[in-house]
């Protein structure tokens, strides 16, 4: 079994001295959302769970979330399926028995279909990452941040499971956009759940959007920081071509955006555990490409 990694949190770890842009988590825009009290073992998987595997095969993303401070018995249970796709959504529903689950169509997730198991969710879902057993860094930075933003939007805050990028702890998700932020603070962890709740990201900490590949996490990171145009729906990446470095073609406020993305490295600040070099991005020619955006 593999051992739980440390930290030795040196300059630059969980600070937000290095550059956390176009690190969100690449792959998923499906999720499945199950509370777990826990304990949560180093790999979700290893709890057994039939659906787990079944979302998996999907191409669904589960995370476990529990409430932080005194946690709930085991049943009932609350679920989330939700969409971070285009035309974002979330459904929730109360589950009494587990075994509910083998009625939730996951192929219709997995597409961007409401499935229609639960009830649509007017509200957004914070996620803060808390999941020790797969880094220590998580529990000792996402922990304190989860109680902190639980005590002001207490129906909109869970701790989750590993949601990738242990180096950048405390990391959040604001779902159903699926929007990143890591390497976070108290403050900063507020700005970004205050921004979200009025339809805006923040720049600082902004880690990315989830399933969109990390060169348009960059260009759109880009883009924003040209334009300052901050609202959640005012920039998209319509396309990134290439293999490195990349062109990017990014619609935004009506306008339309190209630039070359490049993939550099950022070195290691110290010999900490989760202070190996960072690979992060820059554009090159970010122009406006034209004035009105085609549909």
């Amino acid at each position: 079994m593999a051992q739980v990694k440390g930290c030795a949190h040196g300059s630059g770890s969980h600070a937000g001295l290095r550059p956390c842009l176009a690190s969100a988590t690449a792959r998923p825009r499906a999720w499945l959302l199950l509370e777990h009290p826990g304990p949560w073992p180093e790999r979700i998987e290893w709890l057994g769970l039939p659906i787990i595997a079944e979302a998996e095969r999907h191409g669904v993303r589960t995370q476990l979330i529990r409430r932080t401070g005194r946690r709930r018995a085991a049943h009932p249970i609350q679920m989330y399926a939700g969409w971070s796709g285009p035309g974002p959504w979330l459904e929730g529903r109360v589950l009494e028995d587990p075994a509910e689950l083998a009625e939730l169509d996951l192929a219709a997730v997995a597409r961007g279909l409401r499935p229609g198991f639960g009830t649509p969710v007017d509200h957004p879902l914070f996620l803060l990452c808390t999941h020790g057993k797969r880094n220590v860094c998580c529990a000792t930075t996402g922990a304190p941040l989860a109680r902190q933003l639980a005590g002001r939007f207490p129906e909109t805050v869970w701790e989750t499971s590993h949601v990738g990028g242990d180096r950048f702890a405390a990391n959040l998700v604001c779902l159903p956009h699926g929007l990143y932020y890591g390497e976070l603070d108290a403050a900063h962890a507020d700005a970004a759940v205050r921004a979200y709740l009025r339809g805006e990201v923040v720049l600082d900490r902004f880690r990315g959007r989830a399933g969109l590949p990390e060169p348009a996490q960059a260009a759109e990171h880009f883009v924003r920081q040209r334009t300052g145009l901050l609202g959640v729906d005012e920039v998209t990446v319509e396309s990134v071509t290439g293999s490195g470095p990349f062109t990017a073609l990014v619609s935004a406020g009506g306008s339309r955006w190209s630039g070359t993305v490049e993939p550099i490295e950022f070195p290691a600040s110290s010999g900490g555990v989760c202070d190996d070099t960072v690979q992060t991005y820059q554009i090159r020619d970010l122009a406006l490409h034209s004035e009105a955006a085609l549909v």
